[in-house]
């Protein structure tokens, strides 16, 4: 059986609302950060050394790093479901958004996140970071351009990869409405909010 080993307010939340897409089978094992340090408890350490989530096990399988874990999911429990057919022009695009959405896309985000507790200190950093952010969330707001999806004209996983992307730029205002419909649109799907049901609420602070 694959259990998610979902810790709370963190990307694993992504995984469970794949999940629910596919509707397959799976379980979650909870995990509360600790109330003081918001760090992960020792008990996820001992299943991903690192501490971090989103983590699952599959048997005597365990896989890290959400693109690793939506690819793994896709392709043993998706069925053909949620990535178009290997291949093709869309497949690459396909894996080009899991890759790019935390190699690239989320790299300004959490830093304008961190830097901005810093106040005055973290200043002198804040107009590159705000332009590299503009940057990435401008590439995503043309990729959404007179389409509903990221890829072809159906949700696949490389929404469900990019949908904390979308969250923060939806937080950021009415300069990406392409993005803003879409967010929309992916939390109007039931699996979405089944997903959130069973994972709990979450903010888009850093996480560890």
């Amino acid at each position: 059986m694959l259990v998610v080993h979902h810790l709370n307010n963190s990307r694993s939340q992504r995984i469970l609302w794949l999940l629910e897409e596919l509707g397959a089978p799976y379980e979650i094992k909870h995990y509360q950060r600790d109330a003081v340090t918001n760090l992960a408890p020792p008990e996820l350490t001992a299943v991903n050394q690192l501490g971090k989530s989103p983590v699952i096990t599959d048997g005597d399988l365990t896989v890290i790093e959400s693109g690793a874990i939506i690819d793994y999911i896709q392709r043993t429990y998706g069925g053909g479901k949620l990535a178009p057919k290997i291949g093709t022009p869309d497949y690459e695009a396909y894996n080009q958004w899991l890759h790019y959405a935390e190699g690239s896309a989320m790299l300004p985000l959490m830093l304008a996140l961190y830097v901005g507790r810093l106040g005055e200190a973290g200043a002198p950093l804040a107009p590159r970071i705000e332009s590299e952010t503009a940057n990435h969330l401008g590439y995503v707001e043309a990729a959404l351009a007179g389409r509903d999806w990221l890829v072809g004209s159906d949700l696949t996983a490389a929404d469900v990869q990019m949908s904390f992307v979308g969250e923060i730029a939806k937080m950021r205002g009415a300069a990406y409405p392409n993005i803003v419909a879409w967010v929309d649109r992916f939390q109007a799907r039931p699996a979405y909010n089944r997903a959130l049901e069973k994972g709990g609420p979450y903010n888009l602070g850093p996480r560890s």
